[in-house]
């Protein structure tokens, strides 16, 4: 287990850095704006978005490694040619490497379930969002460092070796994505329609709205500090999110007795829609009122996560971890718009508040759909305790 945590940290670090490398090269290697560029990101989310559920489907019919394969050479061969393509064949082209991304975080989420007792799920899910935070305090820097000393069209092609070696990796370990008592891959999947339940859908809304917030977060960050004069201290605002957010998800690992995701999203909501209110032209200010907030982040994510492991059956767990990712993927790709929109209009402050608010309309959706999948029995208020729970 030790070495496939050390191995997906490793692995996630190209996709981490992806959108920074991939806007600096539109907008200096290629000389375009960043809306352009902004573009070109839009395409490999939509991508991503749409892939994601069908590289799942690879792996429940045949198996992890022709998945792996199929990823690996196809992202390899995206970023390797995109500093051949000019902008307007990189638009059509940066859809299709979306579509074939390499799954880092779905391959990691079935390998713990598989893994991991029902008991320790908890915790492996939490580790595996601690994880996934520090990527992101790590790669976006080395993106950068990588796109300035060198040039971004360099940094390119050295995104598609990353790749190709994190991907060549996971064939090599192969770990197992599913428990040794479910079917064999190739076996017969379960129809959509008999698992993909309102509970489910509402796990999936809550990974939406989690990332939504987050994304929108990251957003108001910015345009904080920029209006402010303190660009320079973004990264170090971002680690300090990201380190509150890891120790969150390591106290969530700890719980014996965790809450829902549900109460999980709309606390995170409500302790993002006021940071603004703190901000006064410090960025200390600003992280520290950012903390509490980005400390729920890993464990309703982490939450999320071990419901969709709890809720899909073993035989339809490619296609289900798929579709978190996608879940995942859509959050972020609102978020960035829909924030910036009232950035566009506001002052900053309001950035937090739109990005909380928009958090808790995913939670109103999420309650919807988990009210709707209740049975009569069901409905007086007990719950069952567990992560899978979204109350």
């Amino acid at each position: 287990m030790t070495a496939l945590t050390v191995l997906l940290f490793l692995a996630r670090l190209p996709a981490a850095g992806a959108s920074m490398v991939l806007t600096l090269h539109v907008v200096v290697s290629l000389g375009r704006g960043y809306g352009q560029a902004g573009l070109v990101g839009a395409a490999v989310t939509i991508g991503m978005a749409l892939g994601s559920p069908y590289l799942g489907r690879v792996v429940d019919r045949w198996g992890l490694r022709p998945m792996l394969v199929l990823a690996t050479v196809g992202e390899t061969a995206f970023w390797l040619a995109v500093r051949h393509l000019p902008y307007q064949a990189l638009l059509p082209v940066a859809f299709l490497g979306g579509l074939v991304a390499l799954p880092v975080m779905s391959v990691g989420r079935q390998a713990i379930a598989a893994a991991a007792p029902p008991d320790l799920r908890r915790a492996g899910y939490s580790v595996d969002s601690v994880a996934s935070e520090l990527t992101w305090v790590v790669s976006p820097v080395v993106a950068v460092v990588a796109a300035t000393r060198l040039t971004p069209a360099v940094a390119t092609t050295l995104l598609g070796f990353a790749v190709l070696v994190s991907g060549s990796a996971l064939l090599w370990l192969n770990p197992k994505v599913r428990p040794d008592s479910a079917e064999p891959a190739g076996s017969g999947g379960v129809a959509l329609r008999t698992w993909l339940t309102p509970r489910l859908l509402a796990v999936y809304v809550i990974a939406g709205g989690a990332v939504f917030v987050l994304s929108g977060v990251d957003v108001s960050l910015v345009a904080s500090l920029r209006g402010s004069g303190q660009l320079d201290w973004t990264g170090v605002a971002v680690a300090l999110t990201a380190v509150a957010s890891a120790l969150g998800g390591i106290a969530y690992g700890a719980l014996r007795r965790a809450p829902g995701q549900l109460r999980l999203m709309v606390l995170l909501s409500a302790l993002i829609i006021p940071a603004g209110a703190f901000f006064g032209g410090q960025w200390w200010v600003l992280a520290l009122a950012l903390v509490p907030g980005c400390a729920v982040c890993a464990p309703t994510v982490a939450a999320t996560g071990e419901a969709v492991s709890s809720l899909a059956p073993p035989s339809a767990s490619g296609v289900a971890a798929g579709m978190q990712s996608s879940a995942f993927t859509t959050g972020a790709a609102l978020g960035s718009p829909v924030v910036g929109f009232v950035l566009d209009h506001t002052n900053p402050g309001w950035g937090f508040a739109a990005a909380g608010v928009g958090g808790l309309l995913f939670a109103v959706v999420a309650w919807v759909l988990a009210r709707a999948h209740r049975t009569p029995a069901e409905r007086p208020g007990d719950r069952v305790a567990t992560g899978a729970s979204t109350s």
